[in-house]
């Protein structure tokens, strides 16, 4: 069977609040909204994004949320300060080669957006072109809900890896049908090495004859990532392919302000795959999955509630605060990319990941555990359903 894409039209933004464990914590109060890209526009995949409206209401022209040298600080891309508070200022710098972002249509205030967003947090000027996979113009994305996806995207790619050229390679209908998968690996792979992100998922999580797709992810030289899904507990294709990284998502957890550690986020995606078979690299944790694939294999902060900063000027106005399993993605590539060890193909880069799991003063050096949170399966020491093998701690383990 084909994969199902989400067959909604266009709908009503929907307001939805996220509660568990981390709504009693130091995170930002107030009403987390899924725009219309996150139910699918008709025919397309869906986003696993959500955007925070704090209860004082909307500002803005005033920056809230965590930050590049905030979350930098949290996943060891810069040197570590007490507390790695939001008001950090010491930026991330790495970055090489390329990562590709793949999106639906064009945001026609992309770039604009991004050499703001860089501007206000003190990166470099970003080196970022823009592809449709099908020729010319791919349909506009502005308004849609895509249009924060790619906002999020590329910018925080960028904020992880800022040395990094940028890609946002856009689909007209299917990211894999459309080509732009392919076309976003042949880029990176032309510039010598990288990652692609995809923040999208298709609809019922898996499918029959899904694995048919998993060689689009495959390509010398490329690292392929994928949000593993906002709907709690359950695998999603493509994160499910033994060929991407899937990426779960936690709630960043502060106390006076400070950085005191993660859970488990109520709506990461993860499971285990009804059609794929476990790969070799996950035979250190067979015991767990049996025969078939985990999911996620690491993770990132995803709770909008402790969201990231993003700027978009046809959705949100300027600034907004934007979660989900989306935001995991592009940050883990980014982190990856800063790494500097560009394995030749995502098996090479989960064999690394997996090899540190199991030697366990490596994984305790290079990794948080997370062990606290649900998204329907406990988060528990060791990997797990909801954040994998934790979040990074060094880039030098990535």
């Amino acid at each position: 069977m084909r994969r199902s894409l989400f067959l909604l039209a266009v709908v009503a933004v929907v307001s939805l609040i996220f509660t568990g464990l981390a709504s009693a914590q130091e995170t930002v109060r107030g009403t987390v909204i899924a725009p219309p890209s996150t139910q699918g526009m008709y025919g397309l995949p869906r986003t696993p994004l959500y955007i925070l409206f704090p209860e004082g209401g909307i500002s803005p022209d005033i920056p809230a949320g965590e930050t590049p040298a905030s979350i930098g600080c949290i996943y060891g891309l810069t040197a570590e300060t007490t507390g790695c508070l939001k008001t950090a200022t010491a930026i991330p710098t790495g970055g090489s080669k390329a990562i590709a972002v793949v999106e639906y249509g064009h945001n026609s205030t992309m770039k604009s957006d991004l050499t703001k967003f860089s501007s206000q947090w003190k990166l470099p000027v970003p080196n970022v072109t823009e592809i449709c996979a099908t020729g010319g113009t791919c349909p506009s994305n502005d308004g849609s809900g895509w249009d924060v996806e790619t906002a999020l995207d590329v910018q925080w790619a960028h904020a992880m890896a800022p040395h990094a050229k940028l890609y946002v390679v856009e689909f007209s209908s299917d990211p894999l049908t459309d080509g732009a998968e392919t076309q976003a690996a042949q880029k990176v792979a032309a510039a010598g090495g990288g990652e692609v992100s995809n923040s999208w998922g298709y609809d019922g999580g898996e499918f029959s004859g899904e694995t048919a797709d998993d060689s689009y992810f495959v390509h010398s030289g490329v690292v392929f990532f994928a949000s593993a899904g906002d709907s709690g507990v359950g695998p999603q294709y493509p994160s499910v392919s033994p060929n991407v990284v899937s990426a779960g998502g936690t709630t960043i957890i502060r106390s006076g302000g400070k950085y005191t550690t993660e859970h488990c986020w109520s709506g990461s995606g993860g499971g285990l795959s009804a059609f794929e078979a476990i790969p070799s690299y996950q035979s250190v944790i067979k015991t767990i999955v049996g025969s078939n694939r985990g999911t996620p294999d690491m993770a990132a902060v995803a709770d909008p509630h402790s969201g990231v900063a993003v700027y978009n000027s046809t959705s949100c106005g300027g600034w907004c605060v934007v979660g989900g399993t989306s935001a995991a993605s592009p940050i883990l590539a980014g982190i990856t990319n800063a790494a500097g060890s560009f394995e030749t193909s995502t098996n090479a880069e989960l064999t690394k990941i997996y090899g540190e799991y199991a030697v366990a003063k490596t994984y305790a050096a290079d990794f948080h555990d997370i062990a606290v949170g649900s998204n329907g399966d406990p988060a528990k020491k060791g990997w797990d359903y909801c954040t994998g093998v934790g979040t990074p701690k060094t880039p030098k383990g990535e």
